[in-house]
């Protein structure tokens, strides 16, 4: 249980080619099991997030696994060398999911079961689970306390006096703990993280380590790209003065997807990521850099991250960054409202690549009062980015060229992020957008040297044409074009 990966598979539907091991562009429950082995045996990947929230999900995962990839799996063992990790609903926020919550912790010894029967010893194939949404200590706690009181602590009670105890009737459970990992995901929760993570320390008595996980992509739709950077760059550091405190290995986990506004993680851009995050222990890889790059460069880029060895974040003057954040936040949410309208209508004709249920995400929650509401991240994205307009750029109009200054002494990268963003940027399209949004993204483009692609920049001219026209065959065709370009989705 003390191998921790370097790089965490994740099913976030961020690209534009389709695996080849899907049925349709839509992938379902049967080509997630197929992606797992693919992941584990053809990319090196060493762990998978098995997602029980938000979308239907195989709770037999394991079971075919083990049983259609007999001989990989007696070599390689699920639990060792492999790891299914599996993200459960928050009962706090996701109401409705609560119950999937007590479902899928109760598979967790099932799936010992099957472990003990394959590798004929004991055996935990899955022992951790990621809460997302995450925002006090007592959540982790919840989910740890149900797991050994309600699951692990039941064994010796009976369900009529004088009979078989839990143990004698249904076998041993086990694995007898698990992890529970934190998904931090708001600008108050990845600044209280360390505290949050403190608290549950104690009250669980963690030794060894724990992992903490902070969001990257709903963050930044909330706040802002660049005020998201920085947000992490603050909880990183905090992060690792907890560690030096309690001498426990903190191993943070940066979710990240390929779009820049995301975290601009794909596998040419691996020795940035290690470079700008040296804290960070795993990096998430969504669906677009596993398949929307040549598989060699996959591989290599997979390799570097695990012969990379984690070092200390960067410092970051923490009081300077918060005044950054609440600057850029201001300014972006401006801009968002503005342009919202415009998102959700553009959101209608970006195809979907997996099946999910019906999701409210936290920018839903957070701005539902003042009647903004967006799309999931990767649509928001990929909406922005085919209308020409890439979203790193907004918020960004409130900073001085000084301010920029100063941020790069934290945010080492920030130059290559922007260059890698900008180069999608179309300025011929620029007046189709509201005269506020205009003047803000004029002012910002000036604080940066980048290169427009100019095929991308076709592309983009004519879905805004399409998209005036309303278009929607040749909108949809043309927004996948724009993707294969930029090597994602959104």
């Amino acid at each position: 249980m003390m191998k921790i990966s370097r790089v965490l598979s994740t099913q976030h539907p961020d690209n534009v080619t389709i695996p080849f091991f899907a049925e349709n562009s839509v992938m379902n429950g049967d080509d997630e099991v197929k992606e797992a082995f693919h992941v584990f045996s053809d990319l090196g990947i060493d762990e998978q997030l098995w997602d029980a929230e938000g979308k239907e999900v195989d709770n037999f995962v394991v079971k075919k696994l083990l049983a259609k990839h007999q001989d990989y799996f007696q070599k390689i063992v699920l639990g060792e060398n492999k790891f299914l990790t599996l993200r459960v609903p928050n009962p706090e926020v996701e109401k409705d999911e609560g119950k999937i919550l007590l479902e899928t912790l109760h598979s967790i010894p099932r799936n010992a079961d099957l472990g003990k029967m394959f590798y004929k010893q004991d055996s935990a194939p899955i022992f951790e689970v990621m809460l997302p949404m995450c925002s006090s200590e007592k959540q982790l706690i919840r989910v740890h306390e149900y797991y050994k009181q309600m699951i692990i602590g039941l064994q010796q009670k009976s369900m009529v006096p004088g009979d078989l105890t839990m143990r004698e009737w249904l076998g041993d459970m086990s694995p007898k703990n698990i992890r529970v990992t934190p998904l931090f995901e708001t600008k108050e929760a990845i600044l209280e993280a360390d505290k949050h993570v403190e608290k549950y320390m104690k009250y669980e008595n963690i030794k060894g380590l724990q992992r903490v996980w902070f969001a990257r992509s709903d963050p930044a739709l909330n706040y802002g790209s660049l005020a998201n950077v920085l947000l992490a760059k603050i909880g990183l550091q905090r992060l690792h003065h907890l560690q030096e405190k309690t001498s426990i290995e903190i191993l943070p986990i940066l979710g990240c997807g390929s779009a820049p506004f995301r975290g601009n993680f794909k596998p040419t851009n691996v020795s940035s990521m290690l470079k700008g995050y040296p804290s960070v222990q795993t990096f998430t890889a969504q669906s677009a850099f596993k398949y929307d790059f040549p598989l060699q460069e996959v591989i290599h880029g997979i390799e570097e991250i695990k012969h990379t060895k984690r070092k200390k974040p960067f410092p970051i003057d923490e009081d300077f960054g918060k005044k950054m954040i609440e600057k850029i936040e201001k300014d972006y949410q401006q801009s968002i409202t503005l342009l919202a309208p415009l998102i959700n209508q553009m959101s209608l004709y970006i195809p979907p690549r997996r099946k999910r249920k019906l999701h409210i995400d936290l920018f839903g929650y957070a701005r539902q009062n003042k009647g903004v509401h967006l799309p999931r991240a990767i649509t928001f994205c990929a909406a922005l980015y085919s209308l020409g307009l890439p979203p790193e750029i907004l918020g960004l109009s409130a900073l001085t060229s000084q301010e920029i200054d100063k941020i790069r002494s934290s945010y080492t990268t920030v130059d290559t992020d922007l260059k890698d963003a900008l180069m999608y940027f179309n300025k011929d399209n620029l007046h189709y957008f509201p005269l506020e949004v205009q003047k803000k993204v004029q002012k910002a483009v000036k604080l940066f040297s980048f290169e427009v692609d100019e095929e991308h920049n076709k592309e983009t001219s004519k879905i805004m044409a399409a998209f005036k026209n309303r278009n929607a065959e040749e909108i949809k065709e043309r927004v996948v074009k724009a993707g294969k370009i930029r090597k994602f989705l959104g």
